[in-house]
């Protein structure tokens, strides 16, 4: 999962967001990774995703909250699928971590 890091237009839809992906992300919209958009306000969310069939776009206003974004920077971001869910619920998604494991040890 990607976040751009810079709001966009949330005035843009599918085929606006695509093409942010495309010429400013440097990336492929149609690969089958999540791309997630902020608004300038940070109170709004949209993702785009390819399911192999169309676009799907998910778009989502908190109420009273605001999202906790990463800092405003020139790019992209990749999160965890945990760290997105943690973001699209308006937690705090720096404080996801990963639990890494020793890999187990193959059966002889």
């Amino acid at each position: 999962m990607y976040i751009a890091t810079r709001p966009v237009d949330f005035r843009k839809g599918m085929d606006g967001l695509a093409a942010a992906v495309q010429e400013v992300l440097k990336l492929d919209p149609f690969c089958g990774a999540a791309f997630i958009f902020r608004s300038r306000r940070a109170d709004r969310i949209k993702i785009l995703i390819w399911d192999g069939s169309g676009l799907i776009l998910i778009y989502k206003r908190l109420e009273d909250a605001k999202f906790r974004w990463p800092r405003i920077e020139d790019g992209i971001m990749r999160l965890s699928p945990a760290q997105a869910s943690a973001l699209f619920e308006g937690l705090d998604w720096a404080r996801v971590r990963a639990v890494r494991r020793a890999r187990p040890q193959a059966v002889q």
